[in-house]
Formats: C-alpha cells, structure tokens, sequence
C-alpha cells in the first residue's frame, strides 16, 4: 500500500517548474508521472491518493487514514518529505500568497500569474531563483526579490561569482532587493503590498515565499524516530525499530563517501533511496546506501551542477573559468579536503570528473575536515 496526500500518482517534482510554469503544461502533467496508474495496477499496488495518515503506531504496527481505515503492517517506510517554511509575518495567509511545495501549488500559482503581472519573491534559494526566472519570462510579469542577505547562493558560489550572479539576474528583468527583510504581507483578503523591516512598500498582486523548508515528522513525533535533524537510519536506510525504514527529506543516514551524518532533500536522493529502501524491505540480500549528492538547478540560459556537501561554509575556495563567458567551475575545501564542487554550463566530462575526485579524495582528509 502507498499512501499520500498528493492528488497524482508519484511525479517528477523539479520539472514543475518548467513544465508548468514556462510551458503553462497542464496537458503534459501526465509526462511528469513516475508511472501511470495501469502500472501500480500491474504491480499490485494499492494506490491512495488525496490521502492522510492519521496515526503511525510503532509498537502495535498499526496505521490509521484520514478515512478511519486502520491497516495493519509487518514493514513500513516512512517517506513524508517536507512542507514549505512560512514565516511568522503578518498576512502570511492573504490571498495570492504562495508556498510551493506540490503539483497544486504550482498549477494554482500558473494561474494566478497569468492574471496578476506585479509579483514578489521572498527568498534566495533553489525554488526562490528557478521561480523568478521562469516568471520573469512571462509577458507583462515584473519580478523583484528580496533576499536577507547580500549575496546570493553563497554556500555554493565564491563572493566574485555571486555578486556577478545577482548583477546577471538583474539584467534579465529581475529587480533584486539584496539585505533585505520581510516583515510582512499588506492587504484585506488579497495581497496588495510586501512590505520589508527597512519600510519598502512593494507593490504586488502575487508573493511567493521560498524560505526553506520543514521535516514533516508529525507522524513519529514524541518517538525515537523523530528528531531535529530527521529521522536516524543506518546504512541500510533501516531505523532502530526493526523492519521500518526512512527515505527522502527525512533520513538521516551515514555518509560514507564524505562522513558524518547527512540528510538530502533532493530528488535523485530520494529516488535512489527509495530504491535502496525497498530493496531492502522485500528482498534477500541487503543494499548498503552509499551516495555522493547531486543536484542541479537552471536560471535563464546557466545550467548549475552541484556535486558533493555545501552544508557549511568552506574554508578555501578555489575559482576556475570565465564569469563573462558564463562558464566556471567553484571548488570549496574544509581544511585540505575537497568537499562540494559547482559547476556552471560545464560539459559532462567536467560533471563526472568532480565526481570522481570527491569519491576518490583521500579519506583520512575528510576526517580531519569532519
């Protein structure tokens, strides 16, 4: 049985951006699907969609749905993800206030922004970026951002190509309010103003807020299995309570490739730990998760690949290319080992190399950096 409350089958997050948001591709969200429903038919699945799980009982392992069904179970994977951050603002529930998380998030938000044209980022992130480019491409759209800090993308880019990445952003309509604080939403059912901690008053029909995101644990908390950090699973992806499992936003596993203890909420993760975790639930032999981060991101015509840990800041950075050519490589260290590499429009020979060079970077370097 797979449960969740989404209104599709499995889907291919990232492309909702571009595949809704650019192409306004409501008639290719079956493109999206993971599989169609005939599929989980043919594999004996009991799909529920637009469902919740109420209770998640450990110890008499014992499931409970939004519908009042209890299900019984011998082995489980808890796999919730994550929800959008919302700031604790005023009007943070106006109208036309967005928090992008789901396939209804961003068909509502396609919709909206073909109405309203006066629109506010609130972020500095992945989703903050990929939504404003792609909005910034729509007719008669005007696209500011306003970002906390005033460099953006700095776990991932050295100060000269952030500052050339915000300048870049700039020249492709987007007004950046960079050191800048949200304070709050203006307006009586429907958003009219943003409003930031220095006074700006901007002007907007649409907000969207990317500011992060928050483990969804309700299922598991006040249990072992729930935590700040997410949810502790070895390196079969297995928790302390024998047979159930954890995979995607909320595991925490060991990293044995980089070391510590490490939780990715990205989609090739969470796909290859789903995998890894099923495998390990119906089959004989145990799959060992081993996994170098991978995720990628593209802004206009610049595609970005990031390979390897970006979660603290580095110690040296090391710059390789040419910003004007929009092609660059930016190595970060912790000490002397090699931790997290971004690479801009690099071919593929390029990607692979970095990957290579994390996997085979000396070990005893990374525990020294750790």
């Amino acid at each position: 049985m797979l449960v969740g409350n989404e209104i599709s089958p499995p889907y291919q997050r990232p492309q909702l951006f571009p595949t809704i948001l650019r192409k306004g591709g409501n008639h290719a969200i079956e493109k999206l699907q993971v599989h169609d429903l005939t599929w989980f038919e043919k594999q004996h699945i009991d799909l529920r969609l637009d469902t919740l799980m109420t209770q998640f009982n450990i110890d008499r392992r014992l499931a409970v749905l939004g519908n009042g069904q209890a299900v019984e179970f011998r082995k489980a994977l808890l796999a919730t993800g994550s929800r959008a951050r919302r700031p604790q603002v005023a009007g943070g529930n106006l109208g036309n206030v967005f928090y992008l998380r789901s396939l209804r998030d961003v068909q509502a938000l396609r919709e909206i922004a073909e109405i309203e044209h006066e629109v506010v980022i609130v972020g500095g992130g992945f989703i903050a970026l990929e939504t404003a480019s792609f909005l910034a491409q729509l007719p008669k759209a005007r696209v500011a951002l306003v970002h906390r800090t005033m460099q953006v993308w700095s776990r991932t880019l050295n100060p000269e190509a952030s500052t050339w990445f915000a300048e870049y952003l700039g020249t492709h309509g987007i007004k950046m309010l960079l050191g800048e604080t949200l304070n709050g939403f203006e307006g009586r059912t429907a958003l009219k103003n943003v409003q930031t901690k220095s006074g700006q008053r901007l002007p907007a029909g649409l907000a969207i807020v990317a500011v992060g995101a928050d483990l969804n644990l309700g299922l598991v908390a006040n249990t072992p299995l729930a935590y700040p950090h997410g949810t502790p699973v070895n390196e079969y992806l297995e928790t302390d309570e024998k047979g159930i499992f954890a995979a995607g936003d909320i595991a925490a596993y060991p990293d044995k490739i980089l070391g510590g203890v490490r939780r990715l909420d990205h989609w090739d993760a969470a796909v290859t730990q789903g995998h890894v975790a099923g495998a390990n639930m119906t089959g004989r032999k145990r799959i060992k998760f081993e996994y170098l981060p991978h995720a990628t991101s593209t802004i206009f015509d610049l595609h970005f690949d990031f390979v390897g840990d970006f979660s603290r800041p580095p110690t040296r950075v090391e710059f390789e290319g040419d910003l004007a050519k929009k092609k660059f490589t930016v190595r970060m260290y912790q000490m002397s080992a090699l931790m997290g590499v971004t690479l801009c429009n690099q071919p593929a020979e390029k990607i692979e190399a970095a990957r290579t060079q994390l996997r085979e970077w000396p070990r005893a370097k990374k525990v020294e950096a750790i």
